[in-house]
């Protein structure tokens, strides 16, 4: 805008120079005097104009004034009605509704007076041009500033709908982090705290027997992992001391946390999986094993880790007393957050996560993720 402004007033100040000297040359000094005045008194009204506006201070009634010497100045010296285009778009700048319908008439108008006085009032298209052409900048202009007001509007509706989709995907990703804090905190805590009651509960009944000191170390190693997995949590959500090494010993490591004994079994080639698949594997690990130990009586407790070419699979068996999937109750204060937990994460991953149990028939739990292709099969 700065542009057609800086084009418009250049416009004006050389045809009035050009229009100023071809007046000049073409009548006497006793007929130049009190034109060229109102001349000059034009270009300093429409040079305080020019600056008002771009100071945005008030400037209407100096336009007024501007275009009242215009109109005199043009119709007695219709050599300056060339300079006519840029006072039009200086009016309509100025002027909104029908004063700048006012303002433009008056200049059309005038310039046609003058240029029919110039062909010595016989030409009516000197009297006719300038008006029909006042006409269609009048129409053009609005077109315009109509076209400009819808595009303003469009980008405040899409300026909007930014800040309503940015606000949505602030309040989508607190509730997903307070989702993933309520899963860490599930795998975790109150998976380790409730071992631990147990653990404790056991010691109590069978106290003072030898068995109940074994009972309380285990409370108390569990205890102590907890702690571990709580500040790991404050700090930066990760398994310490889990997430690095061999992933089968670790995901092993995992279980015995909560289980006496587990057997391992590692199919495929292993190979490096990418940091939130292994944490995955150890939280879905570390919440099977928990539920084992709380609610399936098991004798017998298995993981079975396996590398495919695009995925790896996890199987956790136990020959427990086994449910039925259908009627586990829904998350609540008692419990209940551990399949559900174990299911997001795998499926955020974009995996498969099932539940196969019946009565008395033990359970298996199984997650299936996808994985990068190896570098050597991309550009096979």
């Amino acid at each position: 805008m700065g542009r057609i402004d800086a084009v418009v007033h250049l416009s004006f100040g050389v045809l009035m120079v050009a229009s100023g000297v071809r007046y000049v040359l073409r009548h006497s000094p006793a007929d130049n005097l009190w034109t060229v005045a109102l001349a000059g008194a034009v270009c300093v009204l429409y040079g305080v104009v020019a600056v008002l506006a771009k100071r945005g201070q008030p400037w209407l009634l100096w336009m007024f004034a501007l275009v009242a010497a215009w109109a005199a100045l043009v119709i007695a010296a219709p050599s300056f009605a060339w300079c006519s285009f840029a006072l039009f778009f200086l009016s309509r700048a100025a002027f909104r509704g029908w004063a700048a319908y006012l303002a433009g008439g008056v200049t059309t108008v005038a310039t046609a007076v003058g240029l029919y006085r110039l062909s010595g009032d016989t030409d009516v298209a000197m009297l006719l041009g300038p008006i029909a052409a006042g006409i269609l900048l009048t129409l053009i202009y609005d077109r315009i500033e109509h076209d400009a007001a819808l595009q303003r509007r469009l980008y405040a509706e899409v300026s909007q709908a930014q800040e309503r989709l940015a606000a949505s995907e602030r309040a989508a990703g607190i509730a997903a982090e307070r989702e993933r804090v309520s899963r860490e905190i599930h795998d975790t805590i109150t998976q380790g705290l409730a071992s631990s009651l147990l653990l404790l509960e056991a010691a109590q009944r069978s106290w003072p027997d030898a068995g109940a000191k074994l009972e309380v170390q285990k409370a108390g190693s569990l205890l102590r992992q907890n702690l571990a997995d709580t500040r790991s949590l404050v700090h930066e959500l990760s398994a310490p001391g889990l997430e690095s090494g061999p992933l089968p010993e670790a995901l092993r490591q995992t279980a015995l946390l909560y289980l006496d004994d587990v057997r391992l079994q590692v199919t495929g080639v292993p190979r490096e999986l990418p940091a939130e698949i292994r944490h995955a594997l150890l939280r879905v690990t570390q919440s099977a094993a928990a539920n084992i130990n709380l609610h399936a009586r098991a004798e017998q407790a298995s993981l079975t880790l396996g590398f495919l070419p695009d995925a790896v699979t996890l199987d956790v068996f136990d020959d427990g007393r086994g449910f039925d999937p259908g009627t586990v109750p829904a998350p609540s204060d008692k419990g209940g957050y551990g399949l559900r937990a174990m299911r997001q994460r795998v499926e955020q991953l974009g995996g498969v996560f099932s539940v196969e149990s019946s009565p008395g028939e033990g359970t298996i739990v199984a997650a299936q993720l996808p994985l990068p292709p190896v570098r050597g099969e991309e550009t096979a």
